[in-house]
């Protein structure tokens, strides 16, 4: 079982729950990419980060998304020709924001069109994970993602944004989440 951890927009490999929830998988091969943010924070940059990684994609592999990632997973399933075990999306988002800052540097990862067709036929299982109060992400981007998924959402009250600062150095419910999925 292969698990990708994939980080948003100012974030990187050792922040939030991701060295927890690497631990707790420990058993499986659990990979987080660290990709260029916010500087030279393209799409076409992380791609290129990313490219390694494509040919060990499998009909076990899970990704696991926070933020800015779930959109870069959703072009990894534009892009690939097999179906994964499962996507896990964290605080996740298609289209802008609202907020300049990121638009800026998310536009050519979420502000497209995206082809929901091959997305959803590429992955056997979709669990979205968004807040109540998140300060970046409102909920209806997440609502908007599980409609375009044909999934259902996961709201979870005063999570913030799943981050340090929400206090989000461990994530249960999303350990239990994919345990479900790994047996």
């Amino acid at each position: 079982m292969k698990l990708f951890i994939i980080h948003g927009a100012y974030g990187n490999p050792g922040e939030n729950w991701f060295p927890w929830l690497k631990k707790a998988l420990k058993k499986h091969e659990v990979i987080i990419p660290t990709f260029p943010t916010p500087e030279n924070q393209t799409l076409e940059n992380w791609m290129e980060v990313f490219e390694p990684y494509l040919d060990k994609i499998d009909e076990n592999t899970v990704f696991i998304g926070h933020s800015l990632g779930p959109a870069f997973i959703l072009n990894i399933l534009e892009k690939i020709n097999i179906k994964v075990k499962a996507c896990f999306f964290v605080a996740g988002f298609t289209g802008s924001l609202g907020n300049d800052t990121f638009d800026k540097i998310n536009c050519t990862f979420a502000d497209k069109k995206f082809n929901w067709g091959k997305i959803r036929n590429n992955c056997s299982k979709f669990y979205i994970f968004n807040s109540t109060d998140d300060p970046y992400v409102p909920i209806s981007k997440g609502e908007e993602l599980a409609i375009n998924l044909n999934s259902g959402l996961i709201k979870v009250d005063n999570a913030g944004h799943f981050n340090e600062d929400a206090g989000y150095t461990k994530f249960q419910l999303l350990l239990e989440k994919i345990k479900s999925e790994l047996k």
